[in-house]
């Protein structure tokens, strides 16, 4: 997931263990099984695209798109 400021938002900031409550019940609660699982994959224990796509038995672009869709719901989860 970039690194990327939410446009135009200038309040506080939740507390670092907050935050991390927040993004561990979105994972938990609102993403599908697949998205969670490509989540993780990718950015907990660092597999590439290709290996995730090579262990499923499916195309990079699938993986990609999964990923890509997770982290999009993530994000609109997060935002409010």
């Amino acid at each position: 997931m970039k690194n990327t400021r939410y446009d135009g938002y200038l309040g506080p900031r939740l507390p670092q263990s907050v935050q991390l409550k927040r993004v561990q019940r979105v994972i938990r609660e609102e993403l599908s099984e697949l998205q969670r699982q490509t989540l993780i994959a990718y950015y907990f224990q660092e597999q590439t695209i290709p290996q995730i796509a090579r262990e499923r038995g499916v195309n990079k672009s699938t993986v990609s798109r999964t990923l890509r869709r997770a982290e999009d719901k993530l994000r609109r989860y997060l935002k409010y």
